[in-house]
């Protein structure tokens, strides 16, 4: 069960509340939010993942984000890291798997740099999925800045022992003329590249989605479902991008069940 180990601050509590509020809902179902497999791979490997999903293993995985990473507060199961852990249960039967989310609300990569490499010593997972570049963005920061940050925070990760994946901003059409996020994306894919480790463009997944009609994106009151599905698709997608990365073979796992 996804363990959400940080609360965003408690003025949204009531809101967030007040937008939950109804009959209780059942797992989301699948959308049709087919992904293209160049944006599911990737160059890099993921070996600590790859050793942890031998049958009768576990594999550890952990979320630091922002507030994009949930949905409200009192109930995490449709939001994308515990939509990952499902998906990833089922695809690796016999391994076990646990995503907990340690959130970072309203900080900046350079802010979020500092923790990262006692965060991994302390929960010691297979691997971290860093979602950052969002604030960084509305705060415009120097875009110099930014990547020396993230070179920092990768840095500490790797020499701590995880795997690491870096997951880029949210698209959102409404707000894309307001804040400009290229140089954000492109130094994210710069960084990942200098390290070697997988981007997971969830910018032009979202934008893909948008374009192709899957969701309206640009809804100025997209609620609460629209969300949920959201995020179902996104869990989805990353489940099949840490699978492909890390070069597991889902038919073995099956077959020695």
């Amino acid at each position: 069960m996804m363990t959400l180990l940080h609360r965003a601050p408690w003025r949204h509590t009531l809101l967030l509340a007040l937008l939950m509020a109804g009959p209780a809902q059942a797992e989301p179902a699948k959308q049709a939010c087919a992904v293209p497999a160049y944006l599911l791979t990737s160059e890099s490997s993921l070996p600590k993942v790859k050793a942890a999903t031998k049958p009768g293993g576990k594999l550890d995985i952990l979320v630091i984000g922002s507030r994009s990473a949930v949905i409200g507060l009192s109930d995490q199961s449709a939001a994308f890291p515990n939509r990952l852990q499902a998906y990833l249960a089922e695809k690796l039967p016999g391994v076990t798997v646990n995503v907990n989310l340690e959130l970072q609300v309203k900080k900046t990569a350079e802010e979020m740099a500092p923790v990262l490499g006692k965060l991994v010593e302390d929960k010691k997972p297979d691997l971290v999925i860093w979602q950052t570049g969002t604030v960084d963005a509305m705060r415009q920061v120097d875009g110099d800045d930014f990547r020396n940050a993230l070179e920092d925070g990768v840095s500490v990760m790797q020499k701590a022992g995880t795997d690491v994946i870096l997951m880029n901003l949210q698209y959102s059409p409404r707000t894309e003329s307001m804040i400009s996020g290229s140089a954000y994306l492109d130094n994210m894919r710069v960084v990942a590249q200098q390290h070697d480790i997988p981007l997971f463009d969830r910018f032009a997944i979202m934008r893909q989605w948008n374009e192709n009609g899957d969701f309206d994106l640009f809804n100025p009151a997209p609620g609460m479902e629209l969300a949920k599905r959201v995020h179902d698709c996104l869990g989805r997608a990353l489940s099949a991008f840490v699978i492909e990365t890390a070069h597991i073979k889902t038919e073995d796992l099956r077959i020695q069940r």
